[in-house]
């Protein structure tokens, strides 16, 4: 069985001293293993979940209602593209293309070199602006092919 670093279950004892019920924490602790991971394993998961107080089936049940909790290897980088309507009436369509084609991957798939994951998302409340998309914590809005360009090179 995997172990959890002393970061992590430091990190994961802080959310449960938040909350009255440490199981609340759950979905904090998935997200301080994805941080200090990239991805959280179903080892890790279970880890997680003793240091929580529940059963791997109950974290795995917060895990897999969470989109933004990576449960395989995901790029450096990931990159969720925006897919609801009003993306869609905006330009969504030319920037999926561009995107796809510019990274030879589809959607939930990694590049070769391990830049970039591309992830479809239903909403990032950016709907005045679409189309959108989101790399790692940084939003990106008024998408067209070009602009894509330049904000890919920004990321190693």
């Amino acid at each position: 069985m995997i172990e959890l670093s002393e970061a992590e279950i430091e990190a994961i004892h802080h959310e449960m001293s938040l909350y009255e019920d440490p199981g609340a924490a759950t979905i904090e602790a998935l997200k301080v293993v994805q941080e200090h991971r990239g991805w959280v394993s179903d080892e890790a998961m279970a880890a997680a979940a003793k240091v929580v107080g529940v059963t791997p089936t109950q974290m795995e049940a917060v895990a897999t209602f969470y989109n933004l909790i990576f449960r395989q290897p995901v790029g450096r980088h990931v990159i969720m593209l925006c897919d609801s309507i009003s993306c869609y009436l905006t330009g969504y369509e030319e920037v999926r293309d561009h995107l796809k084609s510019s990274l030879g991957i589809d959607f939930g798939q990694t590049t070769e070199d391990g830049r970039f994951t591309l992830l479809p998302i239903c909403c990032l409340g950016d709907c005045d602006k679409g189309p959108s998309m989101r790399v790692g914590e940084t939003y990106h809005s008024h998408l067209t092919p070009e602009r894509v360009d330049e904000i890919l090179a920004e990321y190693e």
